[in-house]
């Protein structure tokens, strides 16, 4: 399986990971795209390296996988709203930097009109935040569904800005800056066409299922598509493992 980093920034921190799918180019018609938001608190503890299994797993069912990194809370430069802008810029870089690294025949063949967007935990509210901050489009590529596991996707509520790692992120408590907040919550954000589905694993203890349930509540009833998902009997970090209940049920959203 060929991996290729590509760039899509000056700084260390903006770049991601190309998975090509494992299938040759006569095996297809066309090729899904899916894009991985990683987690960890938004926190250098943590990189694009603990989706590393998903995204080969992703490869082998023949989709490309763009597996991005972005600046986080210890990077120069790493923080809100930096964080946010770098996921932004690496949906951006569709057009651009992705799409140059992949072969022509692959090129040619990915759906370009049907882009899933997959983060997890922290980098599920990324996901979410960077698709409504783009309309879900940008000049090659249409965010079709993007998928949130186990994030906190309301920073404005007490489960939210409470959590020592949000008050990280946004350099500031909520109570000195409640609009930073909002600004940053996907639960806040515009309605975009992408349809968002929030799964969440019954047994999380770090994200309780209410999060997800609250986000949805919430933003269906502005008019937004989003669904909730419970996959029961297993905890946070399910998503980052292949074989798990939870990785499963998202590889079958994606269609793959």
């Amino acid at each position: 399986m060929r991996r290729i980093k590509v760039a899509y920034g000056d700084a260390p921190a903006q770049f991601g990971h190309v998975y090509l799918p494992a299938c040759t180019p006569e095996d297809y018609q066309t090729v899904p795209l899916v894009v991985l938001v990683h987690g960890g608190y938004w926190s250098t503890e943590f990189s694009l390296t603990i989706e590393t299994a998903i995204a080969r797993s992703l490869a082998e069912r023949d989709a490309v996988v763009w597996n991005i990194e972005y600046r986080r809370v210890g990077d120069p430069g790493g923080g809100w709203p930096n964080t946010g802008r770098d996921v932004v810029a690496a949906l951006r870089a569709l057009d651009g930097p992705v799409a140059a690294a992949l072969p022509d025949d692959v090129r040619r063949r990915v759906a370009w009109g049907s882009v899933s967007v997959v983060g997890h935990s922290a980098g599920g509210m990324l996901a979410v935040w960077a698709t409504a901050e783009i309309g879900a489009v940008t000049g090659r590529a249409a965010i079709t569904t993007v998928i949130a596991q186990s994030a906190p996707l309301d920073l404005t509520v007490a489960g939210g800005h409470e959590r020592g790692s949000v008050r990280k992120l946004m350099g500031v408590s909520y109570d000195v800056a409640p609009q930073r907040y909002r600004e940053a919550s996907p639960a806040c954000q515009p309605v975009c066409a992408a349809h968002i589905i929030a799964i969440h694993a019954g047994d999380d203890e770090m994200v309780p299922v209410g999060s997800s349930r609250h986000y949805v509540d919430t933003v269906t009833a502005r008019g937004q598509s989003a669904q909730l998902i419970v996959v029961d009997g297993e905890r946070h970090e399910a998503f980052i493992h292949p074989g798990s209940a939870c990785a499963r049920r998202t590889v079958r959203l994606l269609g793959l």
